[in-house]
């Protein structure tokens, strides 16, 4: 991965802050000055983001609490903040501090259209092969046409992956084929920027899906394993399937999702692809983490290498802990209600459920929800030094973008839309049945699912009988207004198998911001309590789903997104009426 760090190339990035007159009376060129293919396919190393959008969707979920606020019987701490804009995100505000961050909008924007910028290198330099005939004046040989097919399939991927990564943080929730039509999109950059003070159009929300689909599409009738020595650090077949299902899950076309899941599996049984992390022991928690973003696991598709200080923060003002922690990873489900755990005694004394499996992969073992826990698969950090004197170096933080568990669950909410529920539930018996312990001394008491346990337990009624209700485990859905279908509806009958679909992927995805993309396209309402009395609520289909853009952004002629007027009230902060500019 050290070639990323000796190709350079200037990003796409719609701000060019600089002191320097001269360097702003340059006209910026994008393009890089490739000649072979050998080149083409070093620069598509740095076509892959650096930037992390875990810590945005994490503290915009809620599997995030702030530690200052009271707890039910009114413990608080005084912790400060670990980025200055960690309150602005928590509160769903518009980011100004700490800009420059790789974790802040700024740095999401920056990151996702630099490597868009280099994937538009790659293929604008294949576009001119291609009209030559040649390839450093030699004609292009059938297997020099198979590896520019490849390497251009990998460049469209990127780039239909990177927009669509943009569009779940910076616009509203995919509204169907009429009500996107209303609602700004992002830009979609397809060629190297070659002018000074270039002006960006958003478009609407429904050409930046066609365009991100219609990229999708062509690239993968293109990518194939051949020509990668480690196929899962790029849009190998595996992981381009698992990309194209989780966007037509966003789309809501639930059969396309169906079949592109199930080519991730390549015609194997995702038994063969299974979570084996839970039969193993780890001498230590790097070493555990390590493997779990390992590439000779069978059930990762695809990992990203990224700069991210999201792990740093446990220990600060904002984590996984109380309810978020009681509705995640430490709390009660299914299968594993009986496994029982205690931590403290007296007054101080907690009980409660938790699947047997998260015992040894925290980082904090006792799990009390006061303290909170992480599950360090999905956000440990990997240090890189350059001094190992200094100490200092560069913060690694590994992400298993595309899993097999993941696509499991993508399948069975598929399944259940279209009727098949026997389906749905062999994928959900599957990812329950892999968080099994092998020794059946670990269990403790971890069943295997059932239909019966399933609409049992995701009833708000048991919910309420067993205590859970604050947990926040049972959601109530607002998916048809989301994302309107004539086709496909939520009915009784699905529900609670929808439940545990979503429980499931709030576990499965836990600390990789990915259920702040689920809030939104399921029409969660979800609430922030902050510092000693402020509460924030955010409702089905509130503007503030949309994360602002960033201000240098705006400040270049972009159109911002639209914001509420949030008004202070006795019991905290709420959204003034007259203020609200309704998206639908």
């Amino acid at each position: 991965m050290k070639l990323r760090y000796k190709i350079l190339f200037v990003a796409i990035a719609l701000i060019g802050l600089s002191s320097c007159k001269d360097f702003l009376e340059k006209v910026p060129d994008t393009r890089v000055y490739l000649q072979n293919l050998d080149q083409l396919e070093q620069l598509l190393v740095t076509a892959y983001t650096q930037t992390n959008y875990a810590a945005l969707g994490e503290l915009s979920s809620d599997n995030v609490i702030d530690t200052n606020s009271p707890s039910a019987d009114g413990m608080r701490y005084n912790y400060s903040s670990y980025n200055q804009y960690d309150e602005q995100i928590y509160a769903w505000e518009d980011v100004t501090l700490d800009i420059s961050d790789s974790d802040s909008p700024s740095g999401i924007w920056n990151g996702c259209y630099g490597a868009i910028a280099a994937a538009n290198a790659v293929l604008e330099k294949i576009e001119e092969f291609d009209n030559v005939g040649e390839i450093e004046g030699e004609p292009i040989s059938a297997q020099d046409r198979a590896r520019m097919n490849a390497i251009k399939g990998e460049a469209l991927m990127v780039r239909a992956y990177h927009h669509y990564i943009l569009a779940q943080v910076f616009c509203m929730p995919y509204r169907g084929p009429q009500i996107s039509t209303t609602l700004p999109g992002i830009p979609y950059a397809t060629k190297p920027e070659t002018q000074l003070d270039p002006k960006y159009d958003r478009g609407t929300l429904q050409q930046t899906y066609d365009n991100i689909e219609k990229d999708m599409l062509e690239g993968l009738k293109l990518v194939t394993d051949e020509f990668y020595e480690v196929p899962k650090y790029h849009f190998n077949v595996a992981a381009s399937n698992a990309f194209a299902a989780r966007f037509y899950t966003a789309k809501r076309q639930y059969d396309k999702v169906v079949d592109y899941a199930t080519a991730t599996f390549k015609g194997n049984d995702p038994r063969s692809m299974r979570n084996d992390f839970w039969d193993k022991d780890f001498y230590d928690l790097d070493n555990g983490a390590r493997y779990y973003t390992s590439v000779d696991r069978p059930g990762n598709y695809m990992m990203i290498d990224t700069y991210s200080t999201w792990l740093r923060r446990w220990g600060n003002r904002f984590w996984t802990a109380r309810e978020g922690l009681r509705g995640s990873i430490g709390g009660p489900g299914p299968t594993w209600e009986n496994c029982r755990y205690s931590y403290g005694s007296g007054k101080d004394k907690e009980t409660w459920s938790m699947m047997p499996c998260f015992t040894n992969s925290f980082l904090s073992s006792s799990a009390h929800s006061e303290y909170g826990a992480i599950f360090m698969g999905n956000c440990w950090e990997q240090f890189e030094y350059t001094d190992k004197i200094a100490g200092i170096g560069y913060v690694h933080m590994i992400r298993p973008e595309f899993t097999s568990q993941e696509i499991l669950l993508l399948r069975a909410e598929a399944n259940l839309f279209l009727g098949n529920i026997d389906a749905a539930f062999d994928d959900l018996y599957l990812w329950n049945h892999d968080h099994l312990k092998l020794d059946s001394t670990a269990n403790y008491n971890m069943v295997e699912l059932t239909k019966d346990l399933i609409t049992k337990f995701y009833t708000q009624s048991y919910q309420i009988s067993r205590g859970y209700d604050s947990y926040g485990i049972v959601k109530e859905f607002h998916i048809d207004e989301v994302c309107p279908s004539d086709t496909y509806h939520m009915t009784p009958e699905i529900e609670p198998y929808m439940q545990c679909v979503q429980h499931f992927r709030r576990i499965q995805l836990i600390h990789m911001g990915n259920r702040w993309f689920d809030i939104k396209r399921y029409g969660f309402t979800i609430t922030h309590k902050m510092g000693i009395s402020n509460v924030y609520t955010l409702g089905v289909l509130d503007d503030r789903y949309a994360i602002q853009i960033p201000n240098e952004v705006i400040g270049a002629g972009l159109e911002p997104n639209v914001r509420r007027t949030l008004v202070q009230s006795e019991n905290g902060f709420g959204v003034s009426a007259n203020a609200c500019i309704a998206n639908n």
